[in-house]
């Protein structure tokens, strides 16, 4: 296959993706890990995993820079870039023609009977790529106990981002036990600099706050709105309406959470602002992965490294089994959730090869009709 090929390819698949992708990160993680390592086997699922730890373990997006560590594998600097642009390309342009019509009528369209069946549909997806990684990542008992551990922290309320970087000390904690060793390595950590940024808020100035909060964010990208509404609606210069109408775009359009940056620029400077907000947010998880992903191999030579890398796969697996568990509380909430729930888990796990797009399509139809019973 030739390189104009290959990086076809890449912009297909992740257009694809950024098309279908909806329910949060860990979905995006579980359908990218079916595209790319089961379907068309570009990379080993044990790859899949040191590249979705070391993602967790950076500022920025995870799912996003996922797509940009598998374009990076896959074609170079050049597949980073178009992996990443493809997937954020349709969640930009749905999230600007919401973000002009509510510009326009001070309302967004009525979606929901059309998204009504996607959730429950997504949460079979989850599981299932948690099933399949989860059989990688835990290579012995050790590590068994460190992911149940990162998942009981995570259903007990604590930060998925303090849990993640605790297990990833206790896998290096074991290694000193083992290795008899009393060397610490010490993790340097991110201060956050408020820049001053006074009224009005011009192109400039949306760009560097939004270059800002993508360059320091950790987490998924639900963490967005806390900094925005500390960042922007204390400020004065976003209404905390417009930032609660900003959250239901990102849950109802498909790719990444953080195009709502998009929606929120359109409301501050129009479309100028719209380009300016998505820029900066998504710009340092470009610089963060093309400097990342060549050290990676390195990561996995080095017995120290291995070591914390094995720990953070293992709790990556128990935070995305611990998201798919918050989300089924939240989504599956009578008979007809329940049921295209259970549909969809049994597509997943009888028809292993079945294809996330029909498995979404599916899930909004089912949930179309039903809401009409």
């Amino acid at each position: 296959m030739t390189q104009k090929s290959e990086l076809f390819q890449i912009a297909k698949v992740f257009f694809k993706l950024g098309c279908i992708a909806f329910g949060g990160p860990a979905a995006h993680i579980a359908m990218m890990e079916d595209e790319v390592v089961t379907k068309r086997k570009w990379m080993t699922q044990e790859h899949f995993l040191d590249l979705m730890g070391a993602t967790n373990l950076i500022p920025g997006p995870n799912s996003t820079e996922m797509t940009m560590h598998c374009g990076y594998e896959r074609g170079g600097w050049r597949g980073l870039f178009l992996a990443g642009f493809f997937f954020i390309f349709p969640a930009v342009v749905i999230t600007s023609v919401f973000a002009w019509l509510y510009q326009q009528y001070g309302q967004l369209p009525k979606v929901e009977p059309f998204i009504y069946g996607i959730k429950p549909a997504v949460i079979s997806i989850i599981l299932f790529a948690a099933y399949r990684l989860g059989k990688k990542a835990v290579k012995n008992a050790e590590l068994a106990v460190l992911g149940v551990l990162t998942l009981a922290a995570c259903l007990y309320g604590i930060n998925e981002i303090a849990a993640l970087f605790g297990c990833g000390f206790l896998g290096f904690f074991l290694y000193l036990i083992k290795r008899n060793r009393k060397n610490t390595h010490v993790l340097v950590p991110f201060f956050l600099v408020q820049s001053g940024i006074s009224l009005p808020m011009g192109t400039l100035k949306i760009f560097m706050t939004f270059l800002k909060v993508g360059a320091i964010l950790y987490g998924s990208g639900y963490v967005l709105f806390a900094f925005l509404d500390s960042e922007l609606v204390s400020q004065g210069w976003l209404t905390r309406e417009a930032l609660i109408d900003a959250v239901a775009v990102g849950q109802i359009t498909p790719g990444p959470v953080l195009s709502t940056a998009t929606f929120i620029g359109w409301q501050m400077n129009g479309i100028t602002g719209a380009l300016a907000a998505t820029i900066g947010i998504f710009l340092p998880s470009f610089i963060f992965v093309l400097l990342l992903n060549p050290l990676i191999p390195k990561m996995r030579k080095s017995k120290v490294m291995r070591a914390i890398l094995d720990a953070v796969n293992v709790a990556a697996v128990a935070l995305i089994i611990a998201v798919c568990i918050q989300m089924g509380k939240d989504t599956l909430t009578d008979w007809r959730t329940m049921v295209i729930a259970v549909i969809g888990l049994g597509v997943v796990f009888i028809f292993k090869k079945a294809n996330s797009a029909f498995i979404v399509l599916g899930g909004a139809i089912v949930g179309y009709l039903l809401t009409l019973v």
